[in-house]
This record gives C-alpha cells, sequence and structure tokens, in this order.
C-alpha cells in the first residue's frame, strides 16, 4: 500500500469508508518495515543551516536538535542557525541561497520545503489533480536550481529533509485541503531520489509525524502536532521533528551515563560514559565520586511556540519514546537488602527514596529534576531559549526584507521611506502589521550588530556551564 494515502481519497467516501480506510492505513504504516535513515552526526566544528520556511523560521525543531549537542556532547561544539522564511517556495529559497545560507559559510546545509509549494486550494477532482501537478512541477524546477547551487560547494554536507506533514485527518474547525499531503509527498520522494543520486543525506519528517497522528486520532478525533491551521508544528511537534532528526543521525543508545554498583563484591562494575573514584561499597551504605561525560535533557514544561494555547515540548513524550532511547542517567545497584528503603543523596541533597528493588531495576535520574545536573541542564534550556528568541527577532527582520521589500526590488532597502512604506502596507497585512516593531528597531545596523553580539555572547556561556562537574553520590539504608 502506497503511503501516498490521500490520493485515493473522494467526495464518494462515506463517513463510515473513511474510518476504514484511515484504520487501515495505520496499521500499514506502524506494521511496515522500515528502512533506516541515517544521516552523519555533527561533528566538532560543524555550522549547520537548517533552510525552510515558516516551520523552520519560527519552529524549535533545531533548537531542540542543538540543545541535545550542547547537552550529550558538550565538548563537541557546533554552531546551529536559523534560516527560515515564512511562506517561502522553493523559488524563493533558491533567491536567497547565497545572501541567507551560504553567507553564514556552513559546513552543512538542511533542505526542507514542500508546504507553500503545493498551494492552499480547496478543490477537488481532475481539477485539483492537475493544480497539484502544475505546483509540484514549477516547485521541482527551482529544487534543480538549487541541486545545480548544492552540487557547486562539495565542501558542504547536505541534508534533505521531507517536510512535516500536513494534517487532512484531525476533526478541528479548520476544513481540510484534501490531497495536499499526498502532493507534498510527491517532493518529499524527489528529494529522497535527488539524496541518493547526490550521495546527499535524507530524512523523512512526514510519513512518521502523519503515522502520529493517525495513531493518536484513533483515541482523540482531534488530535494533532500540526496546530489548529494543520501547518505548523506545534512545540510537541517540533520536538517529534527533533527525535526523528537524532534517531536518522543514529544517535539512539547513547546513555547520558550508566552506573551499575554490586553490594556483593563491593565493586562498580560498569561505568559507562562517566568516571566513578573513591568508591565505598555495603549493602547498606554506598558512596563515590560521580562525573558524567554528559547531562540530561532538560525538556520544557511551559506551553509556547506555534498555536493558542500552545503545547510545551515535554508533552512530546507522550508521542515519542525520547527517555528511553535519547535520556538514560542510570544508577543501578545490585545486592541491597531486599524491601529495604534506600535514599539517594547527591552532594548531599536529598533527592528521593527507592526500594531495593528499584535500585536493582535502575534509577534513570535523568527523570528527576531536582538533582544538580538537572538543573544544571535547565540552565543550559532557559540560555538557548533566550538565544532562540534573538535569533528570531533577526528572523522577522529578513522575512521583512525577502517577503515583503524583494519583490518591491527594495532588498535590504532601510531607509525611513522604507518603513513609511511598511508602515502603510501594514493597515491591510497582519502579518507586516506583527513584524513591524521588531523591523523598526532591526531596520538600524547598530541594533542588529547587538543582538548578534548577544548571541555569540550566550552560545559561548552555552558551551561554558554545560561542562559536567563531580557530584557524591550516596544511596543509604533509610533510617
Amino acid at each position: 500500500m502506497k503511503l501516498n494515502y490521500l490520493a485515493s481519497l473522494t467526495d464518494s467516501f462515506s463517513t463510515t469508508m473513511k474510518t476504514y480506510f484511515y484504520t487501515v492505513l495505520l496499521l500499514c504504516i506502524l506494521n511496515a518495515p522500515i528502512r533506516a535513515q541515517t544521516i552523519q552526526p555533527f561533528k566538532q566544528g560543524d555550522r549547520v543551516v537548517f533552510t525552510g520556511n515558516s516551520i523552520t523560521d519560527g519552529g524549535h525543531y533545531h533548537s531542540y536538535i542543538w540543545l541535545y549537542y550542547i547537552t550529550h556532547f558538550p565538548n563537541r561544539r557546533i554552531t546551529v542557525f536559523n534560516a527560515g522564511i515564512g511562506g517561502d517556495v522553493s523559488r524563493q529559497i533558491l533567491e536567497r541561497f547565497d545572501s541567507d545560507v551560504f553567507a553564514k559559510k556552513p559546513t552543512v546545509v538542511t533542505l526542507t520545503f514542500g508546504m507553500n509549494d503545493t498551494g492552499y486550494q480547496n478543490l477537488r477532482g481532475e481539477k485539483a489533480d492537475s493544480t497539484y501537478a502544475a505546483k509540484i512541477a514549477t516547485s521541482l524546477k527551482s529544487f534543480r536550481l538549487i541541486e545545480d547551487k548544492l552540487k557547486q560547494h562539495p565542501e558542504i554536507r547536505k541534508v534533505m529533509i521531507a517536510s512535516s506533514p500536513y494534517d487532512e485527518t484531525s476533526k478541528i474547525k479548520t476544513t481540510p485541503l484534501i490531497g495536499k499531503n499526498a502532493a507534498m509527498l510527491q517532493i518529499a520522494n524527489d528529494q529522497q531520489n535527488i539524496a541518493a543520486k547526490n550521495h546527499w543525506d535524507f530524512v523523512d519528517l512526514n510519513r512518521p509525524m502523519t503515522a502520529i497522528n493517525l495513531r493518536e486520532q484513533q483515541t482523540d478525533s482531534a488530535f494533532t502536532m500540526q496546530g489548529g491551521d494543520r501547518i505548523h508544528p506545534t512545540n510537541d511537534g517540533q520536538m517529534v521533528m527533533a527525535y526523528l532528526f537524532l534517531k536518522a543521525q543514529g544517535l539512539v543508545g547513547k546513555k547520558v551515563a550508566n552506573v551499575v554498583v554490586d553490594a556483593n563484591t563491593k565493586k562498580v562494575s560498569l561505568a559507562q560514559n562517566c568516571i566513578v573514584t573513591a568508591p565505598q561499597i555495603n549493602n547498606e551504605h554506598i558512596k563515590f565520586n560521580y562525573l558524567a561525560a554528559s547531562l540530561p535533557y532538560p525538556l520544557d514544561t511551559i506551553p509556547s511556540g506555534f498555536g493558542r494555547p500552545g503545547k510545551s515540548q515535554a508533552q512530546a513524550l507522550k508521542l515519542v519514546p525520547f527517555i528511553e532511547e535519547f535520556d538514560q542517567e542510570i544508577v543501578q545497584i545490585k545486592g541491597l537488602k531486599q524491601s529495604a528503603q534506600y535514599t539517594l543523596k547527591i552532594d548531599g541533597q536529598l533527592i528521593g527514596t527507592w526500594n531495593a528493588d528499584d535500585y536493582a531495576k535502575g534509577i534513570n535520574m535523568a527523570l528527576l529534576t531536582n538533582t544538580p545536573q538537572y538543573q544544571q541542564a535547565v540552565a543550559v534550556m532557559h540560555i538557548n531559549e533566550e538565544r532562540w528568541n534573538i535569533e528570531r527577532r533577526l528572523r522577522e527582520y529578513y522575512w521583512i526584507h525577502y517577503s515583503i521589500l524583494k519583490p518591491k526590488g527594495m532588498l535590504f532597502n532601510d531607509e525611513p521611506a522604507t518603513l513609511d512604506s511598511l508602515q502603510k502596507y501594514a493597515r491591510k497585512d497582519f502579518f507586516v502589521a506583527a513584524t513591524l516593531p521588531t523591523y523598526q528597531k532591526a531596520r538600524i545596523k547598530a541594533v542588529r550588530d547587538v543582538w548578534q553580539k548577544e548571541i555569540d555572547l550566550l552560545t559561548d556561556e552555552l558551551y561554558h556551564i554545560n561542562k559536567p562537574v563531580n557530584h557524591i553520590m550516596e544511596i543509604a539504608l533509610a533510617r
């Protein structure tokens, strides 16, 4: 059964047939063998530019990916850039490649498009088919020119990303555009073919996210990761995108740390991705110095991002096994007194109390938000979020230029007359009106320079405070 699933949908489907169709589709997606997607992990010194449309421009997935690298590989410094512009199609991305992508001196460039390229027309039948076919052909024509441009830079690694999906199946108020996601998948298939031909990397976000939406809609028909407009992933969806990307990079199973202590033999039998020194071990009291090579991954629980009301990054844990696959900081103690309770203290601070069976199975400290190492990671998360917020201001400035001013021949013209024209234009364009306050500041080069210096300073600080420190771990019989 082809994943190009909505092509066979017609107005003649009854509600019953639709339900049956999606149920069968879901089973096919979830049970079909999945071809492994492998893209190279980022390496020391990489400058990674995520290129795309509004899903990238206003999205968090690239920031969440970077946060994983900052916390899990604290000594592997990379730099991640947002090169998304809201509303872009492949032609517009092509036109700004030199000034907005290559100008950042990337070692890695990712590219996602297709949402805007396929349009937002609500058509049916042959008219819909012909309209989508024409839009796809136009999009791929520009994509061929992007391919040629990318091939001129063999020193840059390329990653094609199939766009997150348009959700046609959620039972929300917004009327779905039937056939849109199938058209997007045709673009995704071309991306994959081009990537294979050129030996570039490729990762598909569309099909896995569609499968999750369909799975969740079996119990909540209004569920969607694509927000109220069926387009923009909310922060849980953005975290799912980060999860899928990291999974494609082959990073599953890389533990934060794993310590195994045997109280019977009085030995540390395993210290994975950490250093354990000065152990004092018996079946009533265990103490040692613990220096992990990574920090646990902090997950923001505050709703924000696309959508009103927003969703939090942490809500993605209900959708994908991120903790099990990427965030394991295990302390496992064998040989404790059966049925006894033991406290866990770190640096003298009580973290919690568990029984001997729990310790024998292993306690995942990455889930314990009161540990010193998790609180250190939370500081990293908040600084990274502040960096993201400042970068977003700059992206709003560039959105005004590439989307509004460039078509009028006024690219990077920040004269007072330009501001006057934008103020008039804002009266009839909500998005310009919403962005204008940022543009009024950013049009002054000194302001942009200061914002960039802030980003650079915050990035330096991220790689200063992300270094794990030694902690004293103490497991003792509860009295």
